[in-house]
């Protein structure tokens, strides 16, 4: 019996588009005599719908149409305490479950899929679920904490400077004049919790560190802004396992149109005739990337630690920059789930992205059988302990 695999994406962020194309990709990739894949598409309004029409990208150019093919659903346990896709709304007479999951894969990038906000309720669902929990997804989400993390594990990175949009509004000067004092200009101005280089920019004084910050406000309420560096090399690596076995795919050095990586660098080949339908594959790249050995081996270590440091599970890419002007690495950031997945990392080292499904799906279904062995409850009744009269008040029955 095939296992049923609920592929959820789209979503309300920025990043609805990417996800998408991530999403189908993996489907159409994923072993058919394994696995059974159910598409759920999120849409913009936060309805979800599942069928067969989901699955041709091109279909999505005409979304109302689409949807009206589509079967509007939502996400339930059965009396037998199965996860399974119900009609919405439910018909008085008929079939009311239209499939039933048995591991769910989110493909949702940004917010309310990447933050841990997804895997949250699956796990409420007790289904097993591809990728971060919902601690390493929402650490890994958020600049700030991931950042204070890798920091206090000694880990290379960036300068930094966070606040909230509040606190900008009531103390602008002071930021400024510590953003100039420890980090200099120039600076990049990023929403602390996004993603897709959406809302980020360079700053090379005030006037253009306010605008910075203004734009990436509009995004998000926590900014982060960090250090620039001017002579760099940005290069990705992957990586595959969870907390206990990890393995680091080759690096890929990625080109950029601008100053820093756009969002059009990244899924439209630089805004240049791109081809969006292929996602992060489409982006301007050079695999492996052209460093010594060394140089390699250090990347892939560092990308490694990140993973496990930070808790993720899955596969995730992690992000660095290579100051040339010192040769010094840094990590950037952590995906935890990365556009396309970052399949195309994976297809130099022998792996294929029918194999990285496959290993994705069965680091899930491990995961849920170690959690079956711990302990999340205890049996006990607190109430039986007090007599009814105890509940009333305080200690012993005295009311305070």
């Amino acid at each position: 019996m095939k296992t049923r695999v609920g592929v959820f994406f789209g979503g309300v962020s920025v990043e609805h588009e990417v996800s998408v194309i991530s999403a189908l990709q993996a489907i159409h990739a994923m072993d058919n005599e394994r696995y059974e894949a159910i598409p759920i598409y999120i849409s913009k309004k936060r309805d979800w719908y599942t069928g067969e029409e989901l699955l041709d990208v091109e279909a999505y150019q005409n979304l109302d149409e689409l949807l009206s093919k589509a079967q509007k659903v939502t996400l339930t346990r059965a009396e037998a305490g199965n996860v399974v896709l119900q009609k919405d709304p439910v018909p008085k007479f008929g079939k009311r479950i239209v499939a039933e999951i048995d591991v769910a894969f989110p493909i949702v990038h940004g917010t309310f899929g990447e933050d841990g906000v997804l895997q949250g309720m699956f796990e409420l669902f007790d289904i097993p679920y591809v990728g971060c929990d919902v601690g390493s997804s929402a650490v890994g989400m958020d600049k700030v904490m991931m950042k204070q993390i890798l920091r206090d594990s000694n880990l290379p990175i960036l300068e930094y400077v966070w606040f909230y949009a509040n606190d900008w509004m009531e103390d602008r000067e002071e930021f400024i004049q510590i953003i100039d004092q420890s980090l200099h200009f120039p600076v990049i101005v990023k929403p602390a919790n996004l993603g897709s280089s959406v809302g980020i920019n360079p700053a090379s004084n005030r006037e253009e560190l306010e605008e910075a910050v203004e734009e990436a406000m509009t995004f998000a309420s926590k900014i982060i802004v960090e250090r620039m560096v001017q002579n760099m090399k940005e290069v990705n690596c992957s990586v595959l396992g969870d907390y206990e076995n990890v393995e680091a795919s080759v690096i890929e050095e990625v080109l950029k149109s601008e100053e820093i990586l756009s969002y059009e660098d990244k899924y439209q080949g630089g805004g240049k005739n791109g081809d969006a339908a292929k996602g992060m594959e489409n982006t301007d790249r050079i695999i492996p990337a052209p460093l010594s050995e060394t140089r390699t081996k250090e990347i892939q270590e560092l990308a490694k630690d990140t993973f496990q440091i930070l808790g993720a599970s899955g596969v995730s890419r992690i992000d660095f920059l290579i100051d040339q002007a010192t040769d010094k690495v840094y990590v950037n950031e952590i995906n935890t789930i990365p556009g396309s997945l970052s399949f195309y990392l994976w297809e130099p080292t022998g792996k294929d992205y029918k194999q990285l499904t496959h290993e994705l799906i069965q680091l899930a279904l491990k995961r849920k059988r170690e959690r079956e062995n711990l302990m999340f409850s205890i049996d006990s009744n607190l109430f039986s302990l007090h007599s009814a009269s105890g509940m009333k008040g305080g200690k012993n029955g005295s009311k305070r």
